[in-house]
């Protein structure tokens, strides 16, 4: 098998799993560009939002400065002299470390001696502003020691929310400790912690191991990972800690409990200062939608000191290997759900669940277990995999047959397409030059008798057959072929490699031997055959794949015309009789439309008195085009469309109709039969009683005027059933007959049962009546036999008076044929009838 094959059977039997790596490898690719980072934010900060506020950190006060400290001080910045005072007044409850969190590195005077008395203090650790390539920053107070200054650790995400706490940075074989770090190591001095970097991956400090961010840590792509840095674990939308104001511990107003062995943090939350950020709970928060730098350098150092003192998690997250492999288990998931779901309601309900159960998990997850698992990802590749699914679904179900699983009719055209291009690309004269038979060929297999089977076993067991016929054919077929189901009962094969013609007849005749094998349906062995058509691809005369598979049809059906379960190479001048023969159909139903159909009437004549009994209505058909055509021109194709139907259901109301109007314009006359031919298909009709009651009480015919005629094999099709329609029809007083007696397969044994009032002998006995022939016996035997069970004789086909004289020596009631009269329009049977003429 070509490796092509095998990849599209492995697609074929795999859809789900192939559906899911591509998708999963399209989702990471556009997550690896930074595709899906805003929404992955967004939903960390739903979890965030969703997580239960702390309580505010007891180890913490921040004092802010509010836009009301600042209208009372009528200034801003501040004066040293104010800071000075703020510091004094902290420092009189002896907290254990102080941080300044606003920026003091020129003079505001009042008061710089009294604050740079103030920052000398241990316990103070003041900010500075690193500097980038845009700016040089804002340095710290001066005179201020390294080891008591930290580097404001405010980092902002490319939508401009702070999620990430900035926690150590070096440079040059520097190290930079963030404001938040210096707080917390300061706060923390008696257990002497020590601050180690482990090869960008982690920071240790003392015992505790912090894992920081890289580029592709959770939801984030285009991360700035510089320095030592991880998730910002808020305690709550508002505050980490107690909040206090300027003015509430200038003047006084505060517990000095707040404030002694508390870590105190001063800043502003002011409007008008603009030191004012976006959170993840901005968006829940309408009132205060932004929050203070103090208010996220305390919840900062909340989480350090939570970390260090209390046994929280750093918020995790997993290594982009995992990560992947997280994204197309999902991915797989929503492949499998749209392959097995067919409804699209319940797709979309499965789809619906499981991106609650997705988010659920990452929620879980995150609260539990302080993990921060990407959902965005992974629920685009659930989506999108069974939109995918689901696409390939529709156009699989497009392109295949739904019973049988094998491409349908759309499908192999495009297969054959794909031979025909493949075959003009080819070197044609080197083909001559050496010989090659036809590259490609193509089969169409229509099954015999398979509508008796139908019927018989309903359309249930008839699927069954289908499909048992499908898997049949596919095994007697190369890798490479292609077997399509283009009809109800028909399939075709594409054969796209063939040496010569002799390989082709070889397989038609094995398939044709597989398909004669038995197929057991519900327990009984059912026996059918197929006939075969084929069209080989000489000198690539064809050009559209339409004009193959009609030419392999039309094969076929010459295989099922020359007797079926044969199989027929296509020659062009079957195409001239498919043509006619489509030609001779439309014509025919336009003759319908047109009221183009006439009756002729031959008279029945009885063979006691030498007059008129009765007549047989026969159709004509006169076309303005063709001229007369033949009956056995056109009932064979009326049959074939069930055109016969409204054919037949005409001719029974114009005899009828015809009828009365001579029963009484000839009154004098003894009452006149009128019979009328039923097809095959008109006896099978469900309402053929109700529609010649109906004609009957239309016409105001009497019944007892109208004798319906049946060949002997219809009536043998299904005898108990034709013996119950025949009862049926009796009951309107009709008069039946038994039309071609002796050519059919009729039993004896049955014929006794059937309510009919004629046999009809076959005109082929009759012209070969002689006075030693063995017809004579026949003819004899028949009349006797429809004697003894008390029925009519009809000899049709009389010609000669030898014959009519034979006909009268055997007792024959009724005679039909030239001798008499030839079939006549009814304005001639009228004359006949005012002649009225004895024989």
């Amino acid at each position: 098998m070509s490796t092509g094959h095998r990849f599209s059977g492995f697609i074929l039997k795999h859809p789900a799993l192939i559906s899911s790596l591509l998708v999963a490898g399209l989702v990471v690719g556009v997550r690896q560009a930074g595709g899906l980072q805003p929404w992955e934010l967004l939903t960390y900060d739903e979890m965030l939002r969703l997580r239960p506020a702390q309580d505010p950190d007891p180890r913490l006060l921040v004092v802010t400065v509010t836009e009301q400290d600042i209208q009372e001080q009528q200034r801003w910045p501040l004066s040293d002299q104010v800071i000075a005072r703020l510091l004094e007044r902290l420092q009189q409850y002896r907290p254990r470390t102080i941080g300044l969190g606003i920026y003091r590195d020129i003079s505001h005077p009042p008061g710089q001696s009294d604050l740079l008395k103030q920052l000398q203090a241990p316990n103070l650790i003041a900010i500075r502003l690193l500097g980038d390539a845009a700016k040089d920053g804002v340095p710290a107070p001066p005179g201020m020691a390294p080891d008591r200054v930290g580097f404001s650790d405010i980092v902002l995400d490319p939508d401009a929310v702070v999620r990430r706490n900035f926690l150590f940075a070096t440079s040059e074989g520097k190290r930079f400790y963030s404001f938040s770090l210096r707080l917390s190591l300061h706060y923390l001095a008696d257990q002497h912690l020590t601050v180690t970097p482990i090869a960008q991956k982690a920071l240790q400090i003392g015992e505790r191991v912090f894992p920081t961010l890289d580029s592709h840590a959770g939801g984030y792509q285009t991360l700035d990972d510089r320095g030592y840095q991880i998730m910002l674990n808020y305690r709550s939308g508002k505050a980490a800690a107690r909040q206090v104001t300027l003015g509430d511990v200038l003047h006084g107003r505060i517990d000095p409990a707040w404030v002694k062995d508390k870590l105190v943090l001063i800043g502003t939350t002011a409007p008008s200062v603009k030191d004012l950020f976006v959170t993840p709970f901005s968006l829940s928060d309408d009132k205060n939608p932004e929050m203070g730098g103090v208010l996220v350098h305390a919840q900062k150092v909340s989480q350090i000191l939570g970390i260090l003192l209390d046994g929280q998690s750093v918020i995790w997250y997993w290594p982009q290997p995992i990560e992947i492999a997280w994204i197309w288990i999902w991915a797989l998931l929503g492949g499998i759900l749209g392959w097995r779901l067919r409804h699209p309601a319940w797709l979309g309900l499965s789809v619906a669940i499981g991106g609650i159960s997705l988010f659920g998990i990452c929620l879980g997850i995150f609260l539990l277990q302080a993990g921060w698992i990407s959902f965005v990802a992974p629920m685009s590749a659930f989506i999108g995999s069974s939109i995918a699914i689901l696409a390939y679904r529709l156009l699989y179900n497009a392109l295949h047959d739904e019973l049988t699983g094998l491409p349908n009719r759309t499908l192999f055209i495009n297969q054959v397409q794909w031979a025909i291009n493949r075959g003009r690309q080819l070197n044609l004269l080197k083909q001559k030059q050496l010989g090659c038979a036809p590259s490609w060929a193509v089969l169409s297999l229509g099954l015999d008798s398979f509508k008796a089977i139908n019927d018989s076993f309903g359309p249930h067991r008839a699927d069954e057959l289908l499909i048992a016929i499908a898997k049949r054919l596919k095994s007697g077929l190369k890798s490479g072929d292609h077997l399509a189901r283009v009809g109800g009962d028909e399939f075709a094969i594409l054969l796209p490699q063939i040496r010569d013609i002799d390989e082709v007849a070889h397989l038609a005749d094995y398939l044709q031997k597989q398909i004669k094998q038995p197929f057991v349906l519900q327990g009984q062995e059912v026996f059918t055959s197929t006939s075969v058509g084929i069209v080989l691809n000489e000198l690539d005369r064809y050009l559209q794949p339409e004009d193959v598979l009609r030419d392999a049809q039309t094969a076929m059906n010459q295989a099922k015309a020359s007797g079926k379960a044969r199989y027929q190479v296509f020659m062009p001048g079957m195409r001239v009789q498919v043509m006619t023969r489509l030609q001779l159909e439309t014509d025919l139903r336009r003759a319908i439309e047109r009221q183009e159909f006439q009756l002729h009437y031959q008279p029945v004549v009885s063979l006691l008195t030498g007059k008129i009994a009765g007549f047989e209505a026969l159709l004509r058909w006169q076309n303005p085009q063709r001229g007369f055509v033949h009956p056995m021109e056109f009932i064979s194709v009326a049959e074939e469309t069930d055109l016969i139907i409204p054919i037949g259901q005409w001719v029974i109301e114009e005899a009828c109709r015809q009828m009365q109007i001579w029963q009484h314009r000839f009154p004098q006359l003894a009452p006149l039969v009128v019979s009328v031919n039923l097809s095959s298909k008109q006896f099978a009709q469900a309402n053929l009683v109700e529609q010649i009651e109906q004609t009957l009480r239309q016409t105001g015919l009497n019944g007892h005027n109208l004798k319906l005629e049946i060949t002997e094999s219809i009536a043998m099709t299904d005898v108990e059933t034709t013996i119950a329609l025949l009862m049926r029809l009796k009951a309107l007083d009709l008069q039946l007959s038994i039309d071609d007696f002796g050519t059919g397969y009729s039993s004896l044994s049955y014929l006794h049962r059937f309510p009919t009032d004629t046999i009809k002998v076959d005109r082929s006995f009759v012209s070969r009546m002689g006075s030693e022939d063995k017809d004579s016996h026949i003819v004899q035997t028949v009349i006797m036999l429809g004697h003894n069970l008390g029925m009519d004789i009809v000899a049709e086909g009389v010609e000669t008076t030898e014959q009519l004289a034979q006909l009268r020596t055997l007792k024959c009631e009724y005679g039909q044929g030239y001798l008499f009269s030839k079939p006549l329009p009814s304005e001639a049977i009228e004359q006949l009838l005012t002649m009225d003429p004895q024989w």
